[in-house]
């Protein structure tokens, strides 16, 4: 029987790392993709754990499915195909790690810039082409990526197409450090150490803060902040630092 899954799917007890997976397309993201990865996203919500996101091939996603795009329509774009799991995956509850190398470009670039952190390698091509297929980056990237890299940059970059190289993409802080590629997924998992070796309550209520709106602040972190003051992990956090300490 041949398995015609569009990703890999790694489990652990605080982590999940899934690898896009789709040789013949340079892991183009397609309908078939889009629902595995609400699947991915369903389980993640209802047990939730840190997600590594990252491409098989040297390549982290070369864009959407360009033979798909042909023959959507009007509608389709109304249904948010992309736009509806990358927002999905934003807002996972534990943090998102997208390692990019290669192309990550189009929808592929988008996916990279709905992750918490991203690391890339040096050969990374990242960036958002779509004015030159005759539409727009409409999955997040006229959105995100101001966010990230700031309006003008974000501006030139949709309007030219102009593709960063990982140096490039260093320098705009939309990766926050490169790898040689065979020491990526290790970087990434680094990462993810260092979140796990948290209080998952902490960092569950720290991404949901730094996610809400402005005008919600600074009443979500109050929220957050009380319903922590009375976690048994924090009192058991803080008696063995004092006891460190007094040592």
């Amino acid at each position: 029987m041949t398995d015609d899954r569009s990703l890999r799917i790694e489990e652990h007890p605080d982590r999940v790392v899934v690898t896009l997976d789709r040789p013949e397309r340079r892991n183009a993201i397609d309908q078939a993709m889009v629902n595995e990865l609400h699947g991915v996203c369903a389980a993640l919500e209802s047990e939730p754990r840190i997600l590594l996101l990252t491409g098989a091939h040297g390549v982290f996603a070369s864009g959407a499915d360009i033979a798909e795009l042909r023959e959507r329509t009007a509608a389709d774009a109304h249904r948010g195909i992309n736009d509806t799991i990358f927002d999905r995956i934003a807002a996972l509850p534990m943090p998102v790690i997208a390692a990019l190398d290669g192309y990550a470009l189009g929808g592929g670039a988008e996916l990279a810039y709905a992750a918490d952190l991203r690391v890339g390698t040096p050969r990374l091509r990242i960036g958002n082409p779509e004015t030159g297929l005759g539409i727009i980056a409409a999955a997040g990237a006229l959105w995100r990526l101001p966010q990230l890299v700031g309006l003008p940059l974000a501006t030139e970059l949709v309007l030219t197409g102009r593709i960063l190289n990982g140096q490039e993409a260093l320098a705009a802080g939309l990766v926050s450090s490169l790898h040689e590629p065979e020491d990526l997924l290790g970087a990434a998992h680094a990462l993810a150490d260092r979140i796990a070796a948290n209080d998952p309550l902490a960092t569950r209520l720290t991404k949901r803060v730094l996610r809400a709106p402005i005008a919600e602040h600074p009443a979500a972190e109050r929220e957050a902040q009380a319903e922590l003051f009375e976690s048994p992990e924090k009192k058991r956090r803080m008696t063995e630092f004092l006891e460190r300490r007094s040592r």
